[in-house]
């Protein structure tokens, strides 16, 4: 029964994110992880870890999203990704283990998560890796290495996980910078701004309203979003 649910949650998240996703500009997308590549090949000679110096931001984009993490040295990278096993079981071993989709969708539904070390290859999974290249978007100047290594290595363990408000990029960001924050998060809600002060919203929700109350008849359930949602746009406009 619960591999069954599993199985539907996880096509449900993953049609409703893909949807949500192509709505948004490029850099609104989530942190979280995608389906593994079958054999993931190996990390390009451009992004092999002997050029990454401890303490550096790596950002690996995705199709759908861009993940982030905090080099550590000796190939290892730290990084939060959502993750339903710590709270359900204590054993380091298995928590250790990769995170698989199921792992990661319950994670997401239960709103938690973990920051956790692993290899450079693990955390790419084949793809290729960008060298601190938010240091070019945000106004703060980057930590020391150290400092910021040591940050992230102290914030090691299971957190809470918000998709917007607490992801993978205010954790490196609250690391090399001092401050969380996500580009991600600000360019989906200026999205969501321009959605509302978009007046042709109001006649779209507006209409909607209208058809659920063709379709399924007039009653408080259809009546009162049919008129209350349109007004809150139209005051917010």
């Amino acid at each position: 029964m619960l591999d069954t649910l599993t199985f539907l949650l996880e096509r449900l998240f993953l049609l409703a994110h893909i949807k949500l996703s192509s709505l948004l500009p490029p850099l609104a997308r989530s942190c979280d992880r995608e389906d593994p590549a079958p054999q993931p090949p190996a990390a390009p000679a451009a992004t092999a870890p002997h050029r990454f110096q401890r303490g550096d931001l790596l950002e690996v984009p995705r199709t759908l999203f861009t993940h982030f993490g905090i080099y550590l040295g000796d190939n290892r990278v730290a990084h939060l990704i959502p993750d339903i096993l710590p709270v359900l079981t204590s054993d380091s071993r298995q928590i250790q283990e990769m995170v698989t989709n199921s792992r990661l969708l319950l994670g997401v539904l239960s709103k938690r998560a973990s920051i956790r070390v692993d290899s450079v290859e693990d955390f790419a999974y084949g793809a290729g890796i960008l060298l601190n290249a938010m240091d070019r978007a945000v106004l703060q100047s980057p930590l020391p290495g150290e400092e910021v290594a040591r940050q992230a290595e102290r914030l090691v363990g299971g957190v809470s996980y918000s998709l917007l408000w607490n992801n993978c990029e205010h954790f490196v960001t609250y690391c090399r910078y001092g401050a969380a924050q996500s580009l991600q998060t600000d360019k989906f809600c200026e999205w969501l701004k321009s959605l509302i002060r978009d007046q042709r919203s109001v006649l779209l929700t507006g209409l909607l309203g209208l058809l659920s109350m063709a379709c399924l008849g007039v009653s408080p359930s259809t009546a009162l979003p049919t008129a209350l949602i349109p007004f809150t746009l139209w005051m917010a406009s």
